[in-house]
């Protein structure tokens, strides 16, 4: 475990939940609830302070989270607290993986596209990570433990212009879970002993990179100017149509088609690989490494940590596009593109008192 942790990539000023603090942690239902209050309703008071928006007001709510699904269910709970209206169309999602708050994004758009106008759909995506430590002794079960951290976030979207900040302009999802191996890289299992974990393959990079090739062959077409295609298409001509392997596949560069990417904190070796694949800067991915240092793989919402990194870092302008990417077990590489309409005015949320600090030199192996 320590070994695993000197490599991650973390900070020490990561969360974890109050009852991974005993020795051994307890997991019960609970503390798991206790745990989802803590974070969800954080996040979701938080966002109708900033926009000012009653409860009442919310025509769709959505709720991702893959590993702790109770009864009554995570929308259940903040229809409850925040004594929505009796006719919200509600959803929570689960099992989906850490891609799944880019899944919510998706569906609310696909809501608000036949709801009238000026529906409001509120998207929250957290992990609970309290019934889900894993006690055994199996390496692949154990590296969640060390990556997995507290967070969560809370978006509003709407189909009205008005105090909107950024546009959604796609969301693409692929999925090869056809294959076995992709299906079961990331898998729920118990182990010898009947201890419940996540099993991480070491096939996962792998898998990943062919779940991003099968993305950027989506997304590519919808995104990336014409003269980029042309490259590509002309690549692509040359190897097959001509059989001309002496020609190396083109790698399309989307920083012409984007500005800022929110690359999902899986682990410092998911965004090495990201970053290697795309032939992105140490600039492009800074956001990622520095939301994984400071609060862990916090799964589906890690992108929403990064947007968040990069305008405190006051680097957001109007009409710039962000691509937001993430990963999750299936196994899933799923795709959103905004448009920045206002950038942030000012310094708030889960950066405000340490922005000053980063970015931070970040070595392969963390003294304690």
């Amino acid at each position: 475990m320590t070994r695993l942790l000197e490599r991650s990539g973390l900070g020490e000023e990561t969360c974890l939940p109050p009852a991974h603090h005993y020795i051994p942690p307890y997991r019960n239902m609970e503390a798991s609830r206790a745990e989802v209050e803590l974070v969800v309703f954080s996040a979701i008071d938080d966002l109708l302070a900033k926009t000012k928006v009653s409860p009442e007001d919310i025509d769709i709510l959505i709720v991702n989270c893959s590993l702790f699904a109770p009864v009554p269910s995570f929308t259940d709970m903040i229809i409850h607290r925040y004594k929505m209206r009796k006719d919200i169309r509600h959803v929570h999602l689960s099992g989906m993986g850490c891609s799944a708050g880019l899944i919510s994004v998706g569906l609310a758009r696909n809501f608000l596209q036949v709801a009238p106008r000026g529906a409001r759909a509120l998207v929250v995506s957290t992990e609970t990570i309290t019934p889900n430590y894993y006690v055994g002794k199996e390496r692949a079960m154990l590296l969640p433990n060390c990556l997995f951290r507290m967070g969560g976030a809370a978006a509003l979207l709407s189909t009205s212009r008005a105090g909107a900040r950024f546009r959604l302009a796609r969301v693409v999802r692929t999925l090869t879970g056809a294959q076995d191996s992709a299906y079961r890289c990331v898998f729920q299992e118990e182990d010898a002993e009947g201890h419940r974990g996540i099993n991480l393959s070491k096939d996962l990079m792998t898998i990943a990179g062919d779940a991003l090739k099968a993305n950027i062959t989506a997304i590519g077409p919808l995104v990336l100017p014409a003269s980029e295609q042309l490259l590509f298409a002309v690549s692509f001509i040359a190897r097959r149509v001509l059989s001309n392997r002496r020609v190396k596949p083109y790698l399309p560069d989307f920083r012409t088609a984007f500005e800022h990417f929110c690359i999902h904190a899986g682990g410092r070796a998911v965004i090495d690989e990201l970053q290697r694949s795309l032939g992105l800067s140490d600039e492009d991915v800074e956001a990622s490494r520095m939301a994984l240092h400071r609060f862990g793989n916090t799964s589906s919402s890690s992108v929403w940590y990064e947007l968040a990194y990069i305008e405190a870092k006051g680097r957001m302008r109007k009409g710039d596009r962000v691509w937001m990417i993430g990963f999750g077990s299936g196994f899933k590489c799923n795709s959103a593109a905004w448009e920045c309409i206002a950038p942030a005015k000012s310094v708030e949320g889960p950066w405000k008192e340490s922005i000053c600090r980063y970015p931070v030199d970040i070595p392969e192996v963390l003294k304690h």
